[in-house]
């Protein structure tokens, strides 16, 4: 691609709450969005926020990290959005609250924004088209921009559908999704681990994908492009903290690389290791500059 304009990011920005009482920053296209700024590609993450404290304080933390919040619209009626997370019988359970402000991103607000900007891509989750309103206004931007797009499937029923997704996928360059969600896509219970490579080349020619990844959790990715596929092992981690936001880590280190130019097989082996360093620290995102900076260092040296 190497076409260094600005990624279009859109999708949810919300807050997880435990039951002890505390709550974290997130959303998948956030924490994506995040992580570019910190790899120096200077997003542009279009959502909605309430007119509350937790909306306020979303827009304080995008500025304080140097992010661009223009495209971050306050909503004065319905609130920021939420996750309930529970644990039953040890497991994690969420209960991702409706009717929150990012189901109604306004159209023709973001798009004077991103009129105006010079931009490369167009990347969006699936949670983000459970609504009418964001859904409408992100085929809006769709068709105003003609930007190659980038989906990165997150399925958290109920908030999906088959055809939904499927006119999504059908509107993609790249996509990203998880073995799981392959099977989901499909319409399989499941994709037995000596059928994936074909069942993810297959996909990938029915949709006419530039690209697509197939993530493994703690055993890697695959990447398949041209009718062929390629696997990589996860790079160790030092010290495990969490897997929380490695999923998203490796989406914005492929994004990274598309815009870049990079060869898919860099991208595949770089992601990887970025998504590792994520897994290195306490939640999806950080703060610490150095996790970023040494990313970057270590890739210098690969030349």
């Amino acid at each position: 691609m190497n076409h260094r304009g600005r990624p279009v990011i859109f999708g949810e920005v919300l807050f997880d709450r435990f039951e002890d009482g505390t709550s974290v920053l997130g959303g998948a296209p956030f924490n994506v969005a995040w992580h570019l700024q910190g790899l120096g590609l200077r997003p542009l993450f279009v959502s909605r926020v309430g007119d509350d404290m937790d909306g306020a304080h979303i827009l304080r933390t995008m500025e304080a990290w140097g992010m661009d919040n223009r495209g971050v619209q306050v909503d004065p009626e319905r609130p920021t959005g939420a996750v309930q997370v529970a644990l039953q019988g040890g497991q994690p359970t969420f209960d991702i609250l409706p009717e929150r402000a990012y189901d109604y991103i306004d159209a023709a607000a973001a798009g004077a924004l991103l009129a105006s900007e010079d931009c490369a891509l167009l990347y969006h989750g699936t949670l983000i088209t459970r609504s009418a309103v964001s859904r409408a206004s992100l085929a809006a931007q769709k068709e105003a921009l003609a930007l190659p797009v980038f989906v990165d499937v997150n399925l958290r029923p109920p908030w999906w559908d088959a055809s939904t997704l499927k006119q999504a996928l059908a509107q993609a360059r790249w996509a990203k999704l998880n073995e799981h969600e392959l099977a989901s896509v499909l319409e399989r219970d499941a994709v037995a681990r000596a059928d994936l490579e074909p069942a993810a080349q297959a996909l990938c020619a029915d949709l006419g994908l530039d690209l697509l990844i197939v993530t493994l959790g703690g055993e890697g990715a695959c990447i398949v492009h041209a009718g062929n596929c390629q696997c990589g092992a996860p790079v160790p981690v030092a010290s495990m903290m969490d897997t929380v936001g490695a999923g998203d880590a490796f989406s914005a280190v492929a994004i990274l690389g598309l815009v870049e130019g990079w060869p898919y097989p860099q991208i595949l082996s770089r992601a990887l290791g970025f998504a590792s360093a994520v897994c290195a620290i306490r939640g999806a995102t950080t703060t610490d500059r150095a996790l970023y900076s040494e990313q970057q260092d270590r890739w210098k040296n690969e030349r």
